[in-house]
């Protein structure tokens, strides 16, 4: 008899964008997604830590804002998608990991990546040249750290005593090569929803990125890959554009001044490079049927970005999600932790 496939978590992903001049809506809005999310079974919240105004998300520091939505959820785990590591003292970034994991009971992922924007770079006195090399240095610092090791002195460890994170710190990726090197230094792999510089459709890209990951991971505790993807349910495709459709075309528009896309695309050819899934959930869980990665993630993180859909939109999607999306593809809640109240 064939062994049932492990079960995927599942996640939704925010990067805490609002329309017009308040922030501070912005942020309240963001974390009821959590607050939703952890009502209707969710695994994981993640969020985007974005420095440079402007620049794809509106969070700067990640982690005073998990500590938030760790004191109004109670199941839902807390991660980072990615925490830009080149940027941060790894030493001090393992304190604010340490206090919210310690204040969550344990909750906490700990998502990084290199970043990309010069100008975060240079606000923070760093070479943007030296990115990786700066990534992997970091890295090794910070899991120093979180296995409660001495760092940078004789006799300094880190406090709150971290707990385990073994299983609990992921790579965000953009090639095969970096998938290869997440597995070398055993952590998950955080893949993005889009595969920017590509003409192919992202999944045909980025499926080679993940067997590469599998084939290099010599790890005894089980590889993880996150699969985040732009997913918006709605009563209808209509329905579903007018929340997302001119948001994703502007985006592109933007992005393709950097050369992330082509110039010139229109509405359609910006949510097919987005890779987005959008309209009943019927029609998206037919189309997260054909989705080359989909099959070896053992998590899907949601995200609406670079949408803003108004807040009622994004938790009726978000139950959508769960209810109807994620349960046809074989996800079921977690059960309630023994002794949980209703």
């Amino acid at each position: 008899m064939t062994a049932p496939a492990p079960r995927f978590r599942l996640g939704f992903l925010t990067h805490v964008q609002g329309r017009g001049d308040d922030p501070a809506q912005a942020y309240r809005n963001a974390q009821e997604l959590f607050v939703a999310a952890d009502a209707l079974g969710f695994d994981i919240g993640w969020v985007a830590q974005h420095h440079e105004p402007g620049g794809g998300g509106g969070l700067s520091a990640p982690w005073p804002f998990l500590a938030h939505a760790a004191a109004r959820t109670t199941r839902i785990r807390l991660g980072t998608a990615v925490t830009v590591l080149p940027l941060e003292d790894p030493v001090r970034l393992a304190e604010d990991i340490a206090v919210v994991d310690t204040l969550s009971g344990g909750r906490v992922e700990v998502g990084v990546g290199s970043g990309s924007s010069d100008l975060e770079y240079a606000a923070f006195g760093q070479d943007v040249a030296r990115k990786r090399q700066l990534t992997s240095e970091h890295l090794v610092v910070l899991r120093q750290a979180l296995a409660g090791d001495e760092v940078r002195a004789p006799g300094f460890r880190v406090q709150p005593a971290p707990g385990d994170f073994t299983d609990r710190i992921w790579q965000g990726v953009f090639s095969e090569a970096g998938a290869r090197h997440a597995a070398n230094g055993g952590s998950h792999l955080l893949l993005n929803r889009a595969a920017y510089g590509h003409d192919a459709p992202t999944d045909a890209v980025q499926r080679p990125w993940a067997d590469a990951y599998l084939a290099a991971w010599d790890r005894p505790h089980r590889p993880r890959i996150g699969l985040s993807r732009f997913v918006f349910p709605a009563r209808d495709r209509r329905t579903a554009l007018r929340h997302i459709g001119d948001d994703v075309h502007r985006a592109a528009l933007r992005m393709a001044g950097g050369g992330a896309f082509p110039e010139g695309l229109d509405r359609a050819e910006a949510l097919r490079r987005f890779h987005s899934f959008y309209g009943h959930p019927e029609e998206i869980v037919h189309a997260l049927g054909q989705e080359q990665v989909l099959p070896l993630a053992t998590d899907l993180i949601t995200q609406f970005n670079p949408a803003v859909p108004d807040l009622d939109a994004a938790i009726r999607a978000l139950e959508l999600i769960a209810t109807e999306v994620a349960p046809a593809l074989g996800w079921r809640p977690a059960p309630e932790p023994a002794g949980a109240v209703a």
